[in-house]
């Protein structure tokens, strides 16, 4: 008798999801989502399914990827939650991370957490 072998975690894993995030000055910004759960969440925010915890929160990472280009940062994937409120420390817009990116992690955004108070998610794009 043999034992069957373990999945590998890239076969236990979803696909990842995309999401286009805004705030209150507009700009966009693409979170990805990898987490099931939270994409089932995220994709209910967007059909309008559900209102509870409608804010974004992670960690970010101070480089670029291609999903997001436009910006010097992004949610560290494996970070992603929502929220309903949350402490000021880690509120900022989108803008004002990218133009202070430098002082994150000390006490502009201790431990690189960013939990825009306004951000929203507009809608899901295709994968890359």
């Amino acid at each position: 008798m043999t034992a069957a072998a373990p999945a590998s975690a890239a076969q236990q894993a979803a696909p990842a999801a995309y999401f286009v995030m805004t705030d209150i000055t507009r700009e966009q910004f693409v979170v990805q989502i990898t987490d099931p759960d939270k994409i089932r969440h995220a994709r209910e925010l967007v059909s309008g399914e559900t209102g509870e915890r409608p804010h974004v929160v992670g960690r970010i990472a101070k480089q670029r990827t291609p999903y997001n280009a436009r910006w010097s940062y992004h949610f560290r994937p494996e970070t992603v939650d929502f929220f309903d409120v949350a402490i000021e420390v880690c509120d900022a817009t989108i803008p004002y991370v990218e133009d202070h990116l430098d002082e994150a992690g000390g006490p502009f955004l201790p431990g690189l957490v960013f939990c825009p108070w306004t951000s929203r998610l507009v809608r899901e794009l295709p994968a890359p």
